[in-house]
């Protein structure tokens, strides 16, 4: 294996997270657009938020499918597994969405009243999301088991392409609140990549995963070894998406809380996207780790990643580039804009850490070891919300110190997996930057 395979199978992956946090850049600079602007965008980062929680169980499905999909049998097992998970999120949502349970959330997260009534009508716009995210990542993950991300990166383009026509044409030609305007966008995008997701995995299931098609000796698992493999990585996207409240939360209890709760999306989004090289690295880990010498060549390139992405992030962050995103491309107020910009400078390293981390997390999945995965998302959350929580006490600046928070956090889960991959490949603390003789992978 050579460094240009390694970067051929990343790049579509890459794309199709780079198009997916590209989507919500879209939805916020048209609502920094519309009327009542710092109201509707604080209420749309409350819709996602909550959102994206609800749905953290089935994120990993990616992971998953992309893992233990291998023939018609393990394809139907995990598929009736997916709607399970598809049924009971809906659920969650509905209960959220629909019942005095939303009063229960928002007093939760301390939301202030003049925000929080916007959010209702999100949420109930997005009921369906966690179903339609569930279909779709499970189909994209068989799709990347059996060598075509390409398609996954079609795909997010697809949803890209629809989210924002829709969001467009709504800021333009209807009078909708911004954040109706911004979930129906958001509802319109994932349905119609998962449409596409479903079109595109025809072909494998006329023939490598047809009803003709040999099984894979190796391949068989149960419903219940599938729900013990899934569990952790499902607990994990949980806590890593319970990050998301955790951090409006602290900010709607601290100084200044409309400003900050404005400013969070828009810095979220940038850190979506920088982190975007990131993202696309525990599959690529998963589908290609074979043996000591793509051990080392995925571990240079994971290596490259780091230093690429944080070099963009002090170009971005110390030139005129982030003024003109901020103000020009979002479209800010002088307060806000300020603000997330002033914030943007703790997070230099934050996505080069991240791409640390997403090498180690897919070695342990690959090993099966998501147990590990799991403990060390766990470590992540307790240092977050630790920290979180001291600043709130103290009365610290809201966004400094949940840069500060999140940055401790993610350095304390790489180290604890990093202790942990050491189990199961030689990998040392300062492997990453340097060889090691005859690393051992497992299968």
């Amino acid at each position: 294996m050579r460094q240009r395979n390694v970067f051929y199978f990343w790049l579509p992956l890459f794309l199709s997270w780079l198009l997916m946090t590209a989507e919500g850049p879209i939805v916020s600079a048209t609502i920094n657009r519309l009327p009542n602007e710092v109201i509707m965008l604080a209420a749309m980062g409350i819709v996602v938020s909550l959102s994206v929680m609800i749905e953290s169980p089935i994120i990993n499905m990616l992971a998953t499918s992309t893992a233990l999909v291998k023939d018609r049998a393990t394809f139907l097992l995990v598929r009736r597994f997916t709607v399970h998970w598809m049924v009971l999120l809906t659920a969650v949502t509905t209960l959220i969405a629909f019942t005095p349970l939303f009063d229960v959330v928002m007093d939760w997260m301390g939301a202030p009243p003049e925000v929080a009534v916007w959010v209702r009508p999100g949420m109930k716009i997005m009921t369906f999301w966690s179903a339609v995210i569930a279909w779709r990542r499970f189909l994209q993950g068989v799709l990347i088991g059996f060598g075509q991300p390409g398609k996954m990166a079609w795909g997010t383009a697809v949803r890209l392409a629809a989210s924002g026509g829709v969001v467009v044409g709504l800021g333009l030609f209807s009078t909708w609140p911004g954040v109706v305007i911004g979930a129906v966008a958001l509802m319109a995008g994932v349905v119609a990549e998962a449409i596409f997701a479903t079109w595109a995995v025809r072909p494998l299931l006329q023939n490598q995963l047809g009803p003709t098609a040999p099984s894979v000796a190796d391949a068989a698992i149960s419903y219940r070894q599938l729900f013990w493999f899934h569990l952790p990585l499902a607990a994990t996207s949980l806590m890593i998406l319970m990050v998301q409240p955790l951090v409006t939360s602290s900010l709607a209890k601290l100084d200044n809380p409309v400003a900050s709760l404005a400013a969070w999306p828009v810095l979220f989004q940038v850190l979506l996207m920088a982190r975007a090289v990131a993202f696309a690295l525990p599959e690529v880990v998963i589908a290609l780790s074979d043996g000591p010498q793509s051990f080392a060549m995925i571990r240079r390139f994971a290596r490259n990643l780091t230093l690429a992405i944080t070099m963009f992030m002090l170009v971005f962050i110390f030139t005129p580039l982030s003024t003109f995103y901020l103000f020009v491309v979002q479209d800010m107020t002088a307060q806000v804009g300020k603000l997330a910009q002033y914030t943007l400078v703790f997070y230099l390293f934050f996505p080069g850490l991240t791409v640390v981390g997403m090498w180690l997390r897919g070695l342990l999945i690959h090993g099966r070891h998501t147990t590990d995965v799991n403990v060390a998302m766990a470590v992540n959350l307790v240092v977050t919300a630790v920290t979180l929580a001291l600043g709130v006490r103290l009365r610290l600046p809201g966004l400094p110190s949940a840069a500060v928070a999140l940055n401790l956090a993610l350095v304390s889960e790489i180290l604890y997996l990093a202790w942990r991959a050491q189990r199961i490949i030689p990998i040392g603390l300062f492997a990453f930057s340097r060889a090691r003789p005859k690393p051992t992978l497992p299968g």
